[in-house]
């Protein structure tokens, strides 16, 4: 007689998703936060986890992932180079009416952009200054270059859900109208997990997202509450009420997960990147810490 194929392994689970959810409901309450949403996708193990993973939070800054993936998918078209020139101004025009606005420099977290205004830079010098230094000017920038259509496209075209981009940042006109962009904890883990497994229009594009990722510069989120050793490529975003951090976590001798933590606070708040520190010690933990 032939013999039996064997049987497929179950997909591996999160050890106690229970006690996992407990875990981040104590975290949540101890912290005063209003919300928090958690998703957790291993790519060892094909392991998955979610804590309030779909419900909609403003994205602030992590919406820039997702303008990053529409920058490189011009690039994989070959739209545009990384090295094409780009003219930086600060004249944007509103979602909501069309009227202009500008992005103001003392909310913007690199001044170095904007003396740049009336020179050009390259759209990979946009990029990198977009996520590693969070550049709210480069961002606009890039968005306009591609326009927002196109990115909107680029996201619906991965049948990405979770991720709702409709403005450029710094537009208090359409903010005030109800115009936000808003991500779940979900949806960015989809988008990560893009990258993660070159799934982004190509291995190539892929990596050079991953390369822009993983230059970030503000670490007091995921990384801060993992062991040495843990490379992370992620992006913080931030405002009076928000913090987020979303990104890949390496460990040696393992293939990446990805990991979203979203949270809502009151403005007056204390103790935010604390919590998303502790959250992504509960995830490294619940993956492969130890389990004495």
């Amino acid at each position: 007689m032939p013999s039996r194929a064997p049987e497929k392994p179950p997909v591996p689970s999160l050890e106690s998703p229970a006690e996992l959810q407990a875990r981040f409901a104590e975290l949540q309450a101890k912290a005063g936060a209003r919300a928090v949403g958690v998703s957790i996708y291993d790519m060892e193990t094909g392991a998955e986890f979610g804590y309030h993973a779909d419900r909609w939070f403003h994205a602030a800054s992590t919406i820039k992932v997702a303008i990053l993936l529409g920058v490189y998918g011009a690039i994989y078209r070959g739209e545009l180079l990384p090295q094409s020139r780009v003219h930086v101004r600060n004249r944007f025009l509103s979602a909501f009416d069309g009227t202009p606005y500008r992005v103001r420099l003392d909310r913007d977290a690199n001044e170095d952009i904007h003396r740049e205004i009336g020179r050009t830079l390259r759209v990979g010098e946009l990029a990198d200054a977009m996520i590693t230094t969070s550049s709210n000017l480069a961002t606009n920038l890039l968005l306009d270059l591609v326009g927002l259509d196109v990115l909107q496209r680029t996201i619906e075209g991965f049948g990405l859900e979770g991720i709702d981009l409709r403005r450029g940042v710094e537009d208090e006109k359409a903010f005030d109208a109800g115009i936000s962009n808003r991500v779940t904890a979900s949806g960015l883990v989809g988008l990560l997990r893009l990258i993660g497994e070159e799934r982004a229009f190509s291995p190539a594009i892929s990596n050079q997202m991953l390369d822009v990722l993983l230059g970030q510069q503000f670490n007091s989120g995921i990384p801060a509450g993992l062991p040495r050793g843990a490379r992370v490529a992620h992006k913080t975003g931030e405002i009076s009420t928000i913090a987020h951090d979303a990104g890949l976590v390496y460990m040696p001798g393992r293939k990446p997960y990805a990991l979203a933590v979203l949270t809502e606070w009151d403005a007056s708040a204390t103790g935010r990147s604390a919590t998303i520190a502790a959250a992504s010690y509960l995830a490294y933990a619940s993956l492969i810490g130890d389990r004495d």
